[in-house]
């Protein structure tokens, strides 16, 4: 079947709700293509490597979490920038991007998707008080290690895990947020929870977790953000009788 651009977008955007997100680059549609879709093709990235694998797959569009025009970044079209683009134009394929309306969503949403994965109750947001929050507090369903905890995530991710450990206790409840989220690690000790995972660490959250006394794991910025963009693209699949595909790039970061 197929379904024009337009009502794709529209149907995205009352799913994951953009306008209500101050954001690091557009949501939507960033890249305009065939006015028709037929095939769409998911992934992490608009990497070159992902619109070469959409090419070969025929696809009209690509939906990503991580798209282009990031705020503070050189506007000039050259290099990578201009090769990936010429890519998309050349072969008439759509690039359509959420960012934080795709880590906030409860269902669709990264942190949800992680957390089904990892058997996480969800039972708030990371910022009580924010309707949007980005990252979520829950609760394990029995207790386990941080040992144990680690190698249940890189068991369920195919990714060894980081971990500090922060104190003798296991873990019961946990604070979590996919991608770039170390900084959140004092959050996270102020909903008093026995961890935090994030994506990305960086050198100041380890010593964070040291002196707050929590938990920490840090399971790939790429890994833990594989699963919202497939579960959206695949939610507006079955909604217009599309062809999908979610195409995994490797990266180990």
């Amino acid at each position: 079947m197929a379904v024009s651009l337009g009502d794709l977008l529209a149907a995205a955007d009352n799913i994951l709700e953009p306008a209500q997100f101050s954001d690091y680059c557009p949501n939507g549609l960033q890249v305009a293509g065939s006015e028709t879709v037929r095939r769409i093709i998911s992934g992490v990235t608009a990497s070159q490597a992902l619109i070469e694998a959409a090419i070969a797959e025929k696809a009209d569009a690509i939906m990503v979490h991580h798209g282009y025009f990031w705020r503070g970044e050189d506007p000039c079209i050259v290099g990578m920038k201009r090769n990936r683009l010429a890519l998309l134009l050349a072969n008439n394929i759509s690039l359509i991007a959420y960012h934080l309306p795709l880590d906030a969503h409860p269902v669709l949403g990264n942190n949800a998707q992680l957390a089904k994965r990892l058997g996480i109750h969800v039972e708030g947001g990371l910022e009580p008080n924010n309707p949007r929050s980005v990252g979520n507090v829950g609760r394990l369903s029995a207790p386990m290690s941080a040992e144990a905890f680690a190698a249940h995530v890189e068991l369920v991710l195919g990714r060894k895990p980081l971990l500090e450990v922060g104190h003798d206790r296991p873990i019961s409840t946990i604070a979590w947020c996919t991608g770039g989220a170390q900084s959140y690690i004092e959050k996270a000790f102020a909903a008093g929870v026995d961890a935090y995972l994030s994506g990305e660490v960086s050198e100041p959250t380890i010593l964070a977790a040291r002196e707050l006394g929590i938990h920490y794991i840090a399971a790939g910025h790429h890994a833990t953000e594989r699963y919202g963009i497939q579960a959206v693209a695949k939610n507006l699949a079955d909604q217009f009788d599309l062809y999908h595909r979610f195409i995994d790039i490797d990266n180990p970061a």
